[in-house]
């Protein structure tokens, strides 16, 4: 994977955890600062779909875990059945 430099201001302080977190796992510090650039990346992007595409029909209150666990096999079974069916 190519990477790009770039430059940033940090507080003494994390940075200081930064380097003593590195030395206990003996990675470089640039890795560490690398892992939280990405997590932060991953956290902030904006998806092009949902995560949920499915939707179900409800009372329109919190079901119980048995009531989501039917209404989710009942919706599995009629998309099965409408996929056998043509």
């Amino acid at each position: 994977m190519s990477m790009k430099r770039t430059n940033v201001y940090a507080d003494p302080e994390d940075l200081a955890i930064i380097k003593e977190a590195a030395k206990r796992r003996g990675i470089s510090e640039a890795e560490i600062i690398r892992q939280g650039i990405h997590l932060a990346a991953m956290a902030n992007r904006v998806w092009d779909e949902p995560l949920f595409s499915r939707t179900f029909e409800g009372s329109g209150r919190t079901l119980s875990n048995p009531e989501v666990r039917d209404t989710v096999a009942d919706a599995v079974r009629r998309e099965t059945d409408a996929g056998t069916a043509a």
